[in-house]
Formats: structure tokens, C-alpha cells, sequence
């Protein structure tokens, strides 16, 4: 992030603090930016055609007092109305949205300081930039929010230099969050096509190069998130960005989710609690029925991939040792898909300590899906790299960087595929790997710990009480999970026997 953007960013954030005061949270703070925000770019970016003329930030930024309280509850009500506006991004935007602002004297001020910002230059910089780094700090105050967990930017930047989205894919996150893969995805192709001004499609499947643009812009990009002002916000993130793909809200462990088709890349980060909802999927076999989690987004995963495509899903640790519906889990992975790598991550970089979690890098093999039973494989081997063992805890006094992953990038090679020439440590090496049979040898037991712990708990260097709570936090719904899934597993051990 440039100075200039930092600065704004540094504002707006005093801003939130400010009205903390008046009653308002720092999440329902970021929304009210996302409505005035867009408002204000309708105005900078000369679109405001696309809401009625009637409301405009004109209009609302020169109101005073209670005024200009009851104009923008109405202008909120009524941009939300499919009856008075077409427009779907705006809709978007606007559907169900409250304002936290009871004191006309707190609008004023907030209305004041966005009309103070260098809209010329922000716009050079990028708006997309700011908007994104106002999240950033936005999340890592709130560490967690109903059982979600936001991706760190130096981790999604990671999985995106391996896995290398390229032009003309399909791009999907069935849990996109604010749309922090999807946003990285198609920076990383614009950086690689000079801002999609040299895209070259070797497989001719465009009839010209306006055509490709326009897919990489509104069809490259396909996404759903259930929670609504998390959408809003991926919503309004994508399109500072220069994406106009409409992520839905819709839940993807339900039938909706099949509508996001097929893709050649699946980047996602789903929720690491189980959800109340149950899975009704109609093409979902081995998690059909059980609670929304990471379980099922993973057979959506394995199920969506086009032959030849490839995912990186970020799971907690319970899915690669729980037996049940996790094992079978497992093979069904293993049977149609090439896991061939598996990044154990340090704990604590999703904002709460004790949550520990992996990122699985595999590529469907298969034309069709076949079974967790059939006998021939698609994996045969995983390799793995301990980014957890004898690491220092991470949060706001040590924070995750690219040089963390910078090992684990250079032994993961380059192809995105994860075909590159491999050569394994030493016992004392981070970098292992288990054949197939050796996996089978382990009941498929993905859960491999090879280093010995010389690091002590990283915890005991925790010194900030938000940190030390959601450390707590972690635990508590760490052990909640292993409890659910002791339960499962006892629940199907009569079914295992009764089918011996």
C-alpha cells in the first residue's frame, strides 16, 4: 500500500474509532463506508445514471442535521428496492441496508471528512486498495466473526503465485468472503497481461480479444457468500477492483450451489465451524446431511473441478485425521483428485490462536467422479511442509509476510499442477513426503507430525489481552469440533458394523 492510500486508510480508520463512541461497531462502521463510499464513487467515476436521480451524494453530503439523517435512511431503503432500481451491482450493495447512525452530528462529520479525501489521487492509486486495507485492519481488530475466519493477505498471495490463475479460466470461491482470492486472482492476471491489454488466448476460445475481456471482467470470477454484510463487502471490493462478476448470496452446500458450474480453479477458504443448516445438496453423497462446514465445501470442491483443474482449500486439522464421513472424505479425494501437496500452517494467523490449519493443493484426474471404494487411484503420493513446528506465534507484534512461505514456494516448484521434480529432507527437513501406501498403511491418516516441538507453546510470547481472549476462543471451539466429531464417529460405528 502506497503512502497516499495509507494516509486515507489511517482516516478513515480514526473515523471508526470516533464513532465508536456514539454506539457504532467497527463492522457496522465498514458498512456505512460501503454506502457512502459507493455513492461518493458514482459521483468521482461520473456513473451516477446508475441510481435515481432523486439521490445522489450531492445531495446527501449538503444535507444538514436531522435532515440529512432521515435523507439517507430513505436514499438506503429505497436503493435497496428491486422496485425502484435495475441495476444489480447497486442492488447488491443496498439490499437490507440499516444505518448504526443515531446522531445527525456523527453523519455530518463522516460525510465532511470523505468530501476532504484527494478522490484524484486515491482514484491514481486505486480505490480498490484502500478499500481493501481498510478490511485488513477492520478484521484483524475484530480477530473473528461468526465462526469466520478471514484469509491473511500474505497466505493468499502464497497459494496465488503456486497455483498461477491464468486468462480464459473459470475462477471460482464457493465461500469468498470479502473476495480476497478472487481480487488476488485477477490482480495476478492483470500484472501478467499489462491490465488485460496483451490477453492472448491459445486455445482460440474467444473470437477476439474484446470478447476475452469481457469475460475476464464479468465472467472469469464466480462465487457465493451466505452472510449478507460480508457480501456486501466482497461485493463493493470486487468492483473498486475492476471486477464486475456478481458473487451471489447464496449458500453453496445447498442446491444453489451447484450454479456455479464448473471451473478450471477453485481458491477457498470455508467456514472452520460447523454452520446450523444441514447439507441438502442434491449431488453430494458423502456429505449429504451433515452440518455446513469444511467438510462439505471440500466434495464441492472435488465435484466442480473441471478434468485437469486444480484447488487450494484451506481446512482445519480434524479433516485430515476424524474418522467417519472426514475418512471417506479423504479417499473420495484421493481417488479422483491428485493431492500432492499438503501446507501445514502456523496457528493463530486467522486472528485467533489454537484454530490450526492446512492448505490442500490437489488437481481432478478423473473424467467422471467415482467413488471413495474405487481401486484405482489418482494420488500417489503427498508431500508435505511443516510451516507449523518450532514457528513463533503470529499476530499484530509478528505478522505473517511473504518471506514465511518463501521456502515452501521454492520446494513446491514450479508447476501449478504440483509436477515438478521433487526431492525430499531429511527427517529434520520441513519438507516430507508418503506414498499412497504409506497413507493406506495409516488407516489414511493425513495428519503426519514428523519434527520434534522445540519451540514451547507460542502462546506464552502472547502479550495483548485481544489476543490472549481469542486464543481462549480458539480453544474452546477446537474442542467443540473434536467432541462433534468423536460423536460422528461414534454415531456410524454401528453402520461399520452392521455392514461387516
Amino acid at each position: 500500500m502506497n503512502p497516499n492510500t495509507a494516509e486515507i486508510v489511517a482516516k478513515l480508520w480514526r473515523e471508526a474509532k470516533t464513532l465508536q463512541g456514539g454506539g457504532v461497531s467497527i463492522l457496522h462502521y465498514v458498512n456505512e463506508l460501503t454506502y457512502l463510499l459507493f455513492l461518493k464513487m458514482l459521483e468521482e467515476t461520473g456513473q451516477t445514471a446508475l441510481i435515481p436521480p432523486a439521490y445522489s451524494w450531492s445531495d446527501l453530503s449538503k444535507a444538514e442535521g436531522g435532515d440529512q439523517l432521515r435523507y439517507y435512511r430513505k436514499l438506503l431503503l429505497d436503493l435497496g428496492d428491486p422496485k425502484i432500481v435495475q441495476n444489480p451491482m447497486v442492488l447488491a450493495i443496498f439490499t437490507d441496508a440499516q444505518t448504526a447512525i443515531s446522531k445527525p452530528v456523527d453523519l455530518k462529520r463522516l460525510t465532511t471528512n470523505i468530501d476532504k479525501i484527494d478522490w484524484f489521487t486515491a482514484k491514481e492509486d486505486g480505490l480498490g486498495d484502500m478499500y481493501e486495507g481498510l478490511m485488513q485492519k477492520v478484521m484483524s481488530d475484530t480477530k473473528s466473526k461468526a465462526g469466520q475466519y478471514f484469509t491473511p493477505r500474505a497466505l493468499i498471495d502464497s497459494i496465488i503465485r503456486l497455483i498461477k490463475p491464468q486468462p480464459g479460466e473459470v475462477i471460482q470461491d464457493p465461500a469468498t468472503g470479502t473476495g480476497g482470492f478472487l481480487i488476488a486472482a485477477d490482480r495476478y492476471i492483470k500484472d501478467a497481461t499489462d491490465d488485460l491489454f496483451k490477453l492472448i488466448d491459445g486455445q482460440d476460445r474467444f473470437h477476439s480479444p474484446e470478447e476475452q475481456g469481457n469475460f475476464q471482467r464479468r465472467l472469469a470470477f464466480r462465487g457465493h457468500e451466505f452472510v449478507k454484510d460480508t457480501r456486501r463487502l466482497c461485493v463493493m471490493n470486487m468492483l473498486l477492483h475492476g471486477i464486475e462478476s456478481l458473487v451471489g448470496c447464496e449458500d453453496s452446500c445447498a442446491p444453489e450451489g451447484e450454479t456455479l458450474g464448473k471451473a478450471d480453479l477453485i481458491l477457498t477458504n470455508p467456514p472452520f465451524n460447523k454452520m446450523p443448516g444441514t447439507v441438502n445438496r442434491p449431488d453430494f453423497t458423502l456429505t449429504a446431511g451433515e452440518r455446513v462446514g469444511p467438510m462439505p465445501f471440500l466434495e464441492h470442491a472435488v465435484r466442480m473441478l473441471k478434468p485437469g483443474g486444480r484447488c487450494a482449500i484451506v481446512v482445519p486439522d480434524g479433516i485430515l485425521y476424524h474418522e467417519g464421513t472426514s475418512e471417506e472424505l479423504r479417499r473420495f479425494l484421493m481417488v479422483n483428485c491428485n493431492l500432492h501437496t499438503i501446507l501445514r500452517l502456523p496457528t493463530g494467523i486467522f486472528y485467533a490462536q489454537g484454530v490450526k490449519t492446512n492448505v490442500l493443493f490437489f488437481t481432478r484426474v478423473t473424467d467422471k467422479v467415482y467413488p471413495a471404494n474405487h481401486k484405482v487411484q489418482a494420488t500417489d503420493a503427498v508431500w508435505f511442509y511443516d510451516l507449523r513446528t518450532n514457528m513463533p506465534s503470529f499476530g499484530k507484534t509478528n505478522a505473517l509476510t511473504a518471506e514465511h512461505f518463501a521456502d515452501f514456494e521454492r520446494l513446491f516448484g514450479p508447476d501449478p499442477k504440483g509436477g515438478w521434480e521433487r526431492e525430499e529432507g531429511d527427517e529434520e527437513s520441513r519438507w516430507r513426503k508418503l506414498t499412497r501406501g504409506q497413507i493406506a498403511m495409516r488407516g489414511d491418516n493425513l495428519d503426519w507430525k514428523w519434527l520434534r516441538d522445540e519451540s514451547g507453546d507460542p502462546e506464552d510470547e502472547m502479550t495483548e489481552p485481544d489476543e490472549i481472549a481469542a486464543a481462549i476462543i480458539g480453544h474452546l471451539r477446537t474442542a467443540l469440533e473434536e467432541i462433534e466429531g468423536l460423536t460422528e464417529e461414534l454415531d456410524a460405528a454401528p453402520m461399520a458394523e452392521a455392514a461387516e
